[in-house]
């Protein structure tokens, strides 16, 4: 198996057990509905250990675009190899959300809730508020990286790495996770809102793409700042890579701030009106 074909197939089995979890917990009549958020993040942990466990031989299962990009700023992925990589990423996670469509074919209809459809292939800010779910996404995917490359570096967690992986997730959800659903992998977001898009769902109503952004450079910046920054503070290399990272992630946070201001002014100004 190729590693293209591998990233596929591993990004595919997280998004089958992740929005699988989100499947049975919202739509209606299934044995699993509402069981909360404890059983969300333990079943999006055991997503990701089970990925790893697929393909990690074969591919070094990323299955995330900001882990992708993030090792390649590490410099222990080739930086050829990065768009194939998110490519592959982002048919696994289309593949995955479509069979869980048809896996709970009968229960769309029975559910009339079109936010709560949206939620099983994408995440939603919990507030909507521009410059804190970007900050969200940002810290939650920083975490992981940082993670990552902790449990790299450690030769004990050989053959554990999965499960240590899987641990993370699980911890980044339940102390994290309530704000914007910790997408903290642009893939797991945008492939199953695509998805959503795409597919015949009864009532499901908008994609929400005017949040689709957040979930995508969120993860995507706060990666990348988490690999900067292991590479300064734990490695002691301080490049002009690291400057522009901050840089990038400076401009992107000021702009998303005005942004949210004007966006919140616009609202009040709506409810004086």
């Amino acid at each position: 198996m190729s590693p293209f074909l591998g990233e596929v197939i591993g990004t595919m089995i997280l998004i089958v057990f992740g929005a699988g979890v989100c499947a049975g917990a919202t739509l209606k009549k299934t044995y699993a509905n509402n069981p909360g958020w404890i059983v969300i993040t333990i079943a999006w942990g055991l997503a990701v250990t089970m990925g790893v466990f697929a393909v990690g031989s074969i591919s070094g299962a990323h299955l995330n675009p900001a882990v992708t990009l993030a090792l390649a700023i590490a410099g222990s992925f080739e930086w050829a190899l990065v768009p194939e990589y998110i490519l592959a990423q982002m048919v696994g996670a289309i593949l995955g959300a479509t069979l869980v469509f048809f896996h709970y074919l009968p229960h769309w209809k029975e559910t009339h809730d079109p936010a709560g459809k949206l939620g099983i292939f994408a995440t939603a800010p919990a507030i909507p508020h521009t410059f804190s779910n970007l900050i969200s996404e940002m810290i939650g995917t920083f975490i992981l990286v940082l993670g990552l490359l902790f449990i790299g570096a450690n030769k004990f967690t050989e053959g554990l790495n999965p499960i240590a992986v899987g641990l993370l997730i699980v911890a980044i959800g339940m102390s994290l996770g309530g704000t914007t659903g910790y997408a903290i992998n642009p893939a797991r977001d945008l492939g199953p809102r695509i998805a959503h898009f795409i597919l015949p769902i009864p009532g499901k109503g908008s994609s929400n793409w005017g949040y689709s952004w957040i979930p995508v450079v969120g993860p995507l910046l706060g990666g990348s700042l988490g690999a900067v920054f292991y590479k300064a503070l734990f490695a002691g290399e301080v490049t002009g890579l690291f400057w522009l990272v901050l840089g990038i992630g400076a401009v992107i946070l000021a702009s998303a701030y005005a942004f949210g201001k004007k966006q919140q002014g616009e609202m009040d100004a709506s409810k004086v009106a």
